[in-house]
């Protein structure tokens, strides 16, 4: 079977399970159970897989706990950032799931027992509460102990089933494939709250390839609204891996999808000491101050949130908005994780974020922001996208992109409006559409009625809107009419009724007479 139809076979197998298995729970109340179970499977074979190291005669489910000595724990949680005993294992678990009248509470300690090994570790932070959210003795599962074992039972059963192969023959992408389809779907059916946490795969990749656009490699990558981290995760599956230095950073507000987050690096394989996702608003309690500048950055933060602002009199002091001189409307906080951004980029690196089309030519604050962000040329470009490409929300959004390493005086716009293909409920962008746009956006030529670059001074005699249909002349439609062809013929026609008009009377006065 080709990797493309497992894929599909697999996707349509799991979402089944996904359904199957909730009953009457809402698939978005019940999101935690499949994707925790699938990921306890992910790291019940990984860790398996990193214990016998290849030795076919070693199976690490047969082992006895009482064989694990407190040097091979510790060596392991060291280079995979926890342990499983072999009793705690995925595999071991469902095996007699049906027939435990205990498993919710099992479960419930086997995933404490995960967390904790890292305690005192250097991966304690990442693995701490990864569990949370997964709740064995939540009413959502049923409302007496029994109930609740059974629908944990089958939920376990349903993702043994699913078929990812041998873990060393990388199947890796398969389990993170699984993942990412998981909460796409969950995701596309969770109306406006689906698209808080998760960015389309296909956008996201068209916002890493504008971020890390020819550079041979980054330090590191960041997200300040991660949500799931599917952004971060397109500059992995699209890049070589020794690309990015330094790993996958990020920062999250929802402690859900703070946790969805870190689960979706393990599952592609990422290891604990190759990301740091935080948990935190952005805004208000940056974390990885420190750590900056950024050589990539891509965001696709919410939509014109409320936020303390200028309540806050201390913030117009912060490094990251004091250079602009005002604050983003109290109302409309957009601008405020723009300035974050450009505030956490490096001399040579790129930030794509997805923007709200109004604050492109709004006035008041958001119009002085701007003034500060084209006098300083940080505006790269702005490409206008089609509308309905992102789950809850079918505004044409745009993308800004950042830079700190300009050469030309220069803004760059793009109208990518008409570049989208109907699927489902929502448009897509294909790879012919991201090739066209990254075409435009490298070369930076003009090309009528889809890209323009326009100097800074214009801009600034335009009150610094920068709307991309302000620059880049739209292409009319409209059918062209020949006025001297089209006056030829209402002429013949008139011309006919006349006749017509003569031939009637006549007709009537023969039939009078």
């Amino acid at each position: 079977m080709t990797s493309i139809a497992q894929r599909q076979e697999l996707q349509a197998k799991i979402w089944k399970i996904a359904n199957d298995v909730r009953g009457s729970v809402d698939g978005w109340d019940f999101k935690q159970f499949v994707l925790g179970t699938l990921f306890y499977r992910f790291i019940s074979e990984n860790f398996s897989a990193h214990f016998e190291a290849g030795d076919e005669s070693l199976v690490y489910a047969d082992l006895k706990d009482s064989v694990i000595t407190p040097e091979i724990k510790e060596d392991a949680i060291k280079t995979k950032g926890y342990f499983i005993y072999p009793s705690q294992l995925f595999v071991n678990v469902t095996k007699n799931a049906n027939d435990n009248a205990n498993l919710n509470t099992d479960l419930a300690a086997i995933f404490q027992a995960i967390e904790s090994s890292a305690n005192g570790y250097p991966s304690e932070l990442d693995i701490k509460g990864l569990f949370a959210d997964f709740d064995t003795t939540s009413n959502r599962l049923g409302n007496t102990v029994k109930d609740k074992n059974t629908r944990l039972a089958s939920v376990l059963k349903g993702v043994a089933e699913l078929k990812f192969g041998n873990f060393h023959d990388n199947q890796i992408d398969l389990f993170g494939d699984a993942y990412e389809f998981l909460i796409s779907n969950y995701a596309a059916n969770a109306g406006k709250s689906g698209g808080e946490f998760f960015t389309p795969q296909h956008v996201s990749k068209l916002i890493a390839q504008l971020a890390m656009h020819k550079q041979k490699s980054v330090n590191k990558i960041y997200d300040p609204a991660c949500g799931s981290g599917s952004l971060l995760l397109q500059a992995k599956k699209h890049f070589d891996p020794h690309i990015i230095d330094e790993g996958f950073w990020g920062q999250e507000i929802n402690h859900t999808t703070y946790n969805l987050a870190r689960m979706n690096m393990f599952l592609h394989n990422i290891g604990y000491n190759e990301f740091k996702i935080a948990l935190g608003n952005t805004l208000l309690d940056p974390h990885f101050g420190d750590d900056k500048p950024f050589d990539a950055i891509v965001s696709n933060p919410p939509y014109s949130v409320n936020w303390i602002g200028s309540d806050d009199p201390t913030l117009i002091n912060d490094d990251r908005f004091a250079p602009a001189g005002v604050l983003a409307p109290k109302s409309k906080a957009d601008f405020a994780f723009v300035l974050h951004a450009l505030s956490y980029l490096s001399s040579k690196g790129r930030a794509a974020i997805v923007c709200f089309p109004g604050i492109f030519y709004r006035g008041g604050a958001e119009q002085k922001i701007r003034k500060y962000l084209i006098d300083n040329n940080f505006v790269e470009t702005v490409i206008s996208l089609a509308p309905n490409l992102f789950y809850g929300t079918t505004i044409a959004v745009n993308i800004l992109v950042l830079s700190r390493h300009k050469t030309s005086n220069t803004t760059q716009f793009i109208d990518a409006s008409e570049l989208f293909k109907k699927e489902t409920n929502n448009n897509i962008l294909t790879d012919e559409h991201i090739a066209k746009i990254m075409k435009a956006f490298d070369t930076k030529a003009d090309v009528e009625y889809f890209a323009k670059c326009v100097d800074n001074d214009v801009i600034a005699k335009n009150d610094y809107n920068l709307s991309v249909s302000s620059y880049v002349e739209a292409k009319d439609t409209r059918e062209v009419i020949d006025i001297t062809t089209l006056n030829a013929e209402i002429k013949t026609t008139v011309a006919k009724i006349d006749k017509l008009r003569t031939e009637i009377d006549a007709i009537i006065a023969e039939i009078e007479g």
